[in-house]
């Protein structure tokens, strides 16, 4: 099981709007392609929210084939829409994790 973990720091202006539309859209959609298995949303505690919030999007996958075809395939138009639609009003951090078993 490969994770493909994106950290997210969201202004506190948009913060709502912003966890709206990954709950209701961009998660939605990213499932629909049909490369990922689940995906799960969290939001990191003991962080300075100052500037904003903190959140973690998990996206599951098989295997790294799975992995490379959404990266090349989808992630540039998905990663687009985001930034359409709040600029850079947030800043994302990208890892690809293996479970351990």
């Amino acid at each position: 099981m490969l994770i493909y973990n994106v950290t997210i720091k969201v202004e506190t202006a948009i913060a709502d709007e912003w966890l709206q539309w990954m709950k209701d859209e961009h998660i939605p959609e990213l499932l629909q392609i049909g490369l990922f298995t689940d995906a799960k949303l969290y939001h990191l505690l003991e962080q300075d929210e100052q500037e904003g919030i903190t959140c973690v999007a998990q996206y599951f996958c098989q295997n790294i084939e799975d992995y490379n075809a959404y990266i090349s395939l989808y992630a540039q138009k998905m990663r687009e829409k985001g930034l359409n639609r709040f600029g850079s009003r947030f800043i994302a951090f990208r890892t690809l994790m293996e479970e351990v078993e």
